[in-house]
Parts: C-alpha cells; sequence; structure tokens
C-alpha cells in the first residue's frame, strides 16, 4: 500500500486540516546530491563508524579486563565508551544505509524512534561527562576520602540518575510529539530525525512544546555544565594551593582526558546551536551535526588513550594477550 504523505508549505486551517491525511514518514536531507560522492560518502562514514565502535569496545575492554582499572574514573569511562557507540549508532547506520540505496525516507515510528534513541544516549553522555568531573573534583580536592566517597554503590548510583534522567528526557520529547496532529511539511532539514527539527515541523501552538524546547533542554543541559564548571572551579583553586609546579603538572594531568572530551562535547554542541541560530542553511547546520554525532563518539578512545598512560598499558597487555591466545600466533613461533 502507499503511504500517504502531507507536504504543505504552511500550516492549515481548522477546514484544511479535517481534509489532510495522516503523517506515515518523513524525508531527510541528504548530505550531497552529487551522484559522484556517494560511493565517498559511504565509505566514509563507514570507517568512521567501524572505527568508532572497535576503538570504544576496546576501552571497553580494556577497562574490564584489567584489574589496575578498576576504580571509578575508569568505570565511568566504560559506560561513556558505552553509551557512544550507542550514540552513533542512532544515526549513523540509517545515514549509510539511505546513501547505499538512495532513499532518505523514514517511518514515522522509526522517527520517533531515532529521535528517542538520540535523546537518551546525547544526554547520557552529558550526564557521564558530569559524574566524571565530580570524581576529579573529589580525587583532588579531597583525596583522603576519596575510597569512601567514590564507593561502588555511589558510582553505580551516579550511572543509574544519568540512565533514569536521559530515560526522562527522551519521553517528554516523545509523548510531546506525539500530541502532533499536523505538521507543516515532511522534510527534515537534517541528515536524522533531530528533535529541534521534529518540533518547528508542528503546527500547533502548544504550551508543552515551549516547555520542552525551553524548559527541559535548558534544565539538563545547565545541570550538566553546571556541574562541571562547578568541579573544575573548586579544581583549579585547589590545584592552586600546591606549592611545586611539578605536584600541580601532576595534578591537573588527570583533569586533561576528560576536560579534552568535554571541550569536544560541549563545544561542537555550543558550535551546532549558534550555527543554526545565524545560519539558515539547513546543509551548514547538518554539517555542523555531524561534528558531535559522529566525529566527538569517534575521538573520544583516541582522547583517552594518547592521553592515558594505564589506558594505554592496558591495551598493550589486552593486545599481548590477545596474541598469545591466536592459534596462528602459536603455530607461528612454535614453527619458527
Amino acid at each position: 500500500m502507499t503511504q500517504q504523505r502531507i507536504s504543505l508549505n504552511k500550516c492549515p486551517n481548522n477546514t484544511e486540516a479535517q481534509n489532510l491525511p495522516i503523517v506515515s514518514q518523513f524525508h531527510l536531507m541528504s548530505l550531497s546530491e552529487n551522484p559522484e560522492l556517494q560511493p565517498i560518502l559511504f565509505g566514509l562514514f563507514l570507517l568512521m563508524y567501524v572505527v568508532t565502535v572497535l576503538g570504544n569496545l576496546l576501552i571497553i575492554l580494556a577497562v574490564t579486563s584489567d584489574s589496575h582499572l578498576h576504580n571509578p574514573m575508569y568505570f565511568f569511562l566504560s559506560n561513556l565508551s558505552w553509551s557512544d557507540i550507542c550514540f552513533i549508532s542512532t544515526t549513523v547506520p540509517k545515514m549509510i544505509w539511505d546513501i547505499q540505496n538512495q532513499s532518505r525516507d523514514i517511518s514515522y515510528v522509526s522517527c520517533l524512534t531515532q529521535m528517542s534513541m538520540f535523546i537518551i544516549f546525547g544526554c547520557m553522555d552529558s550526564m557521564l561527562l558530569t559524574a566524571m568531573a565530580y570524581d576529579r573534583f573529589v580525587a583532588i580536592c579531597h583525596p583522603l576520602h576519596y575510597t569512601t566517597i567514590m564507593n561502588p554503590h555511589f558510582c553505580a548510583f551516579l550511572v543509574l540518575l544519568s540512565v533514569l534522567a536521559s530515560l526522562l528526557d527522551s519521553q517528554v520529547h516523545n509523548l510531546v510529539v506525539q500530541q502532533f496532529t499536523y505538521f507543516k511539511d515532511i522534510k527534515i532539514s537534517n541528515f536524522f530525525c533531530d528533535p529541534s527539527q521534529l518540533l518547528n515541523l508542528d503546527c500547533s501552538e502548544m504550551f508543552t512544546k515551549i516547555i520542552v524546547t525551553q524548559f527541559i533542554g535548558a534544565f539538563f543541559g545547565l545541570f550538566s555544565t553546571s556541574g562541571i564548571f562547578l568541579s573544575y572551579y573548586k579544581i583549579i583553586s585547589s590545584i592552586q594551593r600546591v606549592p611545586s609546579t611539578s605536584g600541580k603538572y601532576k595534578a591537573f594531568s588527570t583533569c586533561g582526558s576528560h576536560l579534552s572530551a568535554v571541550c569536544l562535547f560541549y563545544g561542537t554542541s555550543i558550535g551546532v546551536y549558534v550555527g543554526s541560530t545565524v545560519s539558515n542553511s539547513p546543509e551548514s547546520c547538518a554539517m555542523a551535526s555531524l561534528m558531535y554525532t559522529v566525529v566527538t563518539p569517534m575521538l573520544n578512545p583516541f582522547i583517552y588513550s594518547l592521553r592515558n598512560r594505564e589506558i594505554k598499558s592496558a591495551l598493550w597487555r589486552l593486545l599481548q594477550r590477545m596474541n598469545l591466545h591466536n592459534p596462528f600466533h602459536n603455530f607461528w613461533s612454535l614453527s619458527c
């Protein structure tokens, strides 16, 4: 059966609305209409997706298999890596499929599902980065009480809180979008079902829509950024009281990887928001969205592995163990 679409240049009045078909699917924006670029885009995003998944899986395996990394900081890191895998998996596989099949359509149900998953794991990244900032604050400002405060039960509670807050944020958006009756267009000006794009396509002037776009987003955004800012304010104040330069460097070096990840995540997110506000070009907004939906999850494993000696040592030990259990390695050793 052919699916019905609604395509309007403006919102309908009450008389027109009675004769409109139900929206069954949306049309996503293509990053490029040039046929010659499609194989290049397919290979590029497939490579970036594979690198992201493998890099984050290596971080998870290194943390879980190495007893030296069984502490709160790496517990949060392994959860962040898992969240990054899920975060990029909500958008990139669909985009790769669309490039391969020359299709940009997505069903209404699939669009809401993608939007929900995107909000869940995007919010989880933000909340986990906040938990990691608090962990660094306790480690530097209250080192004698670190093991008491950051005990396994409290760490698990922080992760559970991140999951519940993310589910709440997602469900509020989902419930509000489901209340929308008519959309002014089916074209989404992005390569995925961006929540802000769906809210802008709605024709109704609901007060709950204002709550979602302003209050809910501001609450979770301000909560995370305020927690990170306050933690680092306390950290910097504490480090300044360290008398030796080497002591200051050693104390702050433990925050380097986390601070880089925070700057990358929030820098790209703020850049997308500012870019969408200043520029009316959908292409520029879509390219900016690629930074925090694709590039940021891909770079996080490199940030934490290249700037962290413990992670590099754990990865090396993991690769050695995998190599020793490789039958081809044993065969080659015996033959030599």
